[in-house]
């Protein structure tokens, strides 16, 4: 869904936003702050550079007017409001679905318990959202596509001549795209090896900080370097393998695609296979001072496939909801809550 489609009115805990310039950082780990306060990273506009903040609003921030104003705009004209997982009880964003009624809008409830606003509703389902949606889709003949979730990992290569110019020391370091110092919390662990050629000891890389320091006799030929990221709780493979040719004698060639035309590429070939742990190089790029070779390595570590039935709807989807539909008309009838409401009172009068 675009962005500007979407209000998230007490804020993400992905997302750090520029105060200065408000750019928008959407990330693959949760902030390490909660109302609005200083992250640990800088914007990387041009020219900008100020501090971030995260985006999650705490018990006394007001609502923010870009997020709230399209919301209430858009709960006016709408026709019907979903009301999905929520108990509405947090104001003012619990009354936001009221604001479709004045127009003739009704409200649609799906949540497990009893919310303070079912009695505004014309449908009401206890039950679970997933299968409310998938029910939903079923009766539209409609697929519910497969989520493919793609990460982006840097390898950093840092190397330096030592004192005599006999050796070259060399730092391996896995980190993420968002910064050196940000966590990667989709890697457990990182087992590294080497050529056979190269008579150096394997390695085992725990925790955050991933990195690794080796030296090699200048005079060294090319070998390559073999990673294979573990994967933490979540992902649906184990992990993916990653080979990393060294060469010190020739220079990094640079190397920018796509990367959205890569990403998309990496998501059709899940969804194709299916498979994840694919991979696909996005970056390549040298950095004089300190002389380092970066690689930015698409990844596929999550694949969510949602299976249609083709059985009826409220037999599959909805045997285990409790469903209270307060109007009919909200299904196939022409009128309005509010008109049947007032035809019901013009009939009374008149017995």
């Amino acid at each position: 869904m675009p962005r500007e489609k979407l209000s998230e009115l007490h804020g993400n805990i992905f997302m750090e936003i520029c105060p200065s310039c408000g750019a928008e950082y959407m990330r693959d780990f949760e902030t390490e702050t909660i109302g609005l306060k200083e992250t640990s990273r800088r914007c990387s506009k041009a020219g900008c550079g100020a501090k971030l903040r995260d985006s999650v609003l705490d018990w006394e921030d007001a609502l923010p007017p870009r997020e709230m104003d399209p919301a209430e705009k858009h709960c006016k004209m709408a026709d019907v409001v979903l009301c999905l997982g929520t108990s509405l009880q947090i104001t003012p964003a619990c009354n936001l679905p009221l604001k479709c009624l004045k127009g003739g809008g009704k409200i649609v409830i799906v949540n497990l318990q009893k919310t303070p606003k079912d009695k505004k509703a014309s449908l009401v389902m206890h039950g679970l959202v997933d299968k409310v949606i998938i029910g939903v889709m079923n009766m539209l003949n409609m697929r519910i596509p497969p989520f493919v979730r793609i990460d982006l990992i840097q390898i950093i290569l840092t190397r330096a001549l030592s004192i005599d110019k006999k050796y070259v020391n060399w730092t391996l370091k896995i980190a993420s795209v968002h910064g050196k110092q940000a966590p990667l919390p989709f890697i457990k662990s990182v087992e590294v090896s080497f050529s056979e050629s190269l008579s150096m000891k394997a390695a085992v890389l725990h925790n955050q900080g991933l990195q690794l320091k080796r030296r090699t006799a200048k005079s060294a030929k090319p070998f390559d370097i073999f990673l294979r990221l573990n994967f933490s709780a979540g992902c649906k493979c184990l992990y993916t393998n990653l080979k990393i040719p060294v060469d010190f004698e020739i220079a990094t060639d640079y190397l920018k695609e796509d990367k959205d035309s890569i990403i998309q590429k990496l998501k059709d070939r899940a969804i194709k296979e299916p498979s994840c742990g694919q991979t696909e190089v996005v970056e390549r790029k040298a950095i004089l001072v300190p002389k380092s070779e970066v690689i930015v390595y698409a990844i596929v570590t999550n694949i969510i496939e949602y299976e249609n039935s083709v059985v009826p709807f409220e037999a599959s989807s909805l045997s285990s909801c409790s469903l209270k539909r307060r109007n009919e008309s909200l299904l196939g009838g022409g009128m309005s809550w509010k008109r049947t409401k007032v035809r019901n009172h013009i009939t009374r009068h008149r017995k």
